[in-house]
């Protein structure tokens, strides 16, 4: 508005203003004070437009040129809880987990890059923050005491509520069907559960007199006095850096180790379904791959681990996982970390250890899990599936769902699945 001003309305108003004294001795000498007061006004108008103008043109600088292209860059290392492929079943909306199929321009990806970490950062501190230091083992303690637990069962749940469906049900129902007079209790570690929603969904279960418990994880307390809690601190700071992997996951691949070593018991993933009593166990661990020229395993599993409580190879396993993290391998820090270690003590008799074929826990390998969940279709299939749940039977005390490969399959009826998740104890 002042850039466009026109000073010529004013002259005509003083003009008139002043026509009385045109003939009196004054009028020569206001005319002339008016004409250089005018004169000045328009000199500073102008000069203040061409400062505008002038600072208008100058140009901003800015970080991202508009003319840059960006590349669609997809990343291949997300991978997942279960073995091999990405699961559903511990997919997580935490910050953790990333998009594969994000745009970034080449300049603003070290930006990226440091906003990721900054987020991981804030992710740690508020796990920090939502702990409740020394609450987290006296709630385990007063809850295993209350029940007089004879068995320890141990899961955790990493994922939001809505993901808790009829497979975690059966998993959970498994546990206290198999052990009924064996006063099994279960520890669900698990922030979404331990809240008021969480028990709506777990009431179930309470309602049935079933010994079960969900607790929000306190890493500071679990990890105390073992390697795992300088790692954690590392972690926390931002030396250690969290990886592509998914940081929920690798953080669950560390707190089962801890749990057992701190309490001792039966450590579950969420999708195993228990067949037989497990009273008997004790130092377990389950292969999930042998090798068929030497009958010997070339795989283990941690979905299922059994161990006493202070057992020095759980301390073993913790070490490991502390100095040779890696957040860009799918299970280096999981099942190929009690592969690794195993394998290296698996000569030391110092170690009481018993590793079970796979037909135990692993009866049927992921990529042919589909086939369980498929009702007969004739009468070879349904031989097929009558043989199958007799080996079953026979020979399994679990049976791994490996929910990542099966998660979206509907069990038809008939199925193998069907069948075992109707058996009456």
């Amino acid at each position: 508005m002042i850039a466009c001003f026109r000073p010529s309305f004013f002259l005509l108003l003083l003009r008139r203003r002043l026509q009385p004294l045109k003939e009196s001795a004054y009028y020569h000498f206001l005319s002339s004070l008016t004409a250089s007061l005018l004169s000045l006004l328009l000199l500073f108008l102008l000069a203040f437009n061409g400062l505008h103008v002038f600072l208008k043109t100058i140009p901003h600088s800015s970080p991202f040129s508009p003319d840059k292209r960006c590349s669609n860059l997809s990343s291949s290392v997300l991978f997942s809880i279960e073995e091999k492929h990405p699961p559903v079943i511990f997919k997580s909306n935490s910050s953790v987990f990333h998009n594969p199929h994000v745009k970034i321009c080449a300049d603003d990806s070290a930006e990226l890059a440091a906003k990721r970490v900054g987020k991981h950062k804030r992710r740690l501190r508020s796990l920090r923050l939502e702990s409740r230091e020394n609450e987290f083992s006296a709630r385990i303690e007063e809850f295993l005491a209350a029940n007089s637990c004879k068995l320890r069962f141990f899961m955790i749940w990493i994922s939001p509520l809505n993901s808790f469906s009829d497979r975690e049900f059966w998993a959970i129902q498994s546990i206290f069907k198999a052990h009924e007079n064996g006063n099994p209790c279960l520890t669900i570690v698990s922030n979404s559960l331990d809240s008021t929603k969480g028990k709506q969904i777990l009431s179930p279960f309470s309602k049935k007199g079933f010994p079960l418990i969900a607790i929000s994880p306190d890493f500071d307390s679990i990890f105390r006095n073992t390697q795992a809690e300088p790692w954690f601190n590392q972690l926390r700071q931002g030396t250690i850096k969290p990886g592509e992997i998914s940081l929920a996951q690798n953080l669950s691949n560390l707190l089962r180790l801890a749990l057992l070593y701190k309490f001792g018991g039966i450590y579950l993933d969420a999708d195993v379904i228990i067949l037989k009593n497990f009273t008997n166990l004790r130092n377990v661990i389950g292969a999930q791959t042998i090798d068929l020229k030497t009958g010997n395993w070339s795989r283990l599993n941690n979905a299922v681990m059994i161990f006493d409580k202070n057992h020095p190879l759980l301390l073993q396993f913790i070490q490991e996982f502390a100095t040779t993290f890696d957040g860009n391998k799918w299970g280096h820090n999981g099942p190929y970390l009690v592969s690794r270690v195993v394998s290296r003590l698996n000569q030391n008799p110092g170690f009481n250890l018993t590793v079970l074929p796979p037909s135990a826990f692993y009866p049927v390998v992921w990529s042919r899990i589909r086939a369980l969940f498929q009702s007969p279709k004739d009468a070879a299939h349904l031989k097929w599936v009558k043989a199958k749940l007799k080996h079953i039977e026979s020979h399994s005390l679990a049976l791994h769902l490996w929910n990542s490969h099966s998660r979206k399959l509907q069990v038809e009826k008939g199925s193998v699945v069907d069948i075992i998740v109707t058996m009456k104890p």
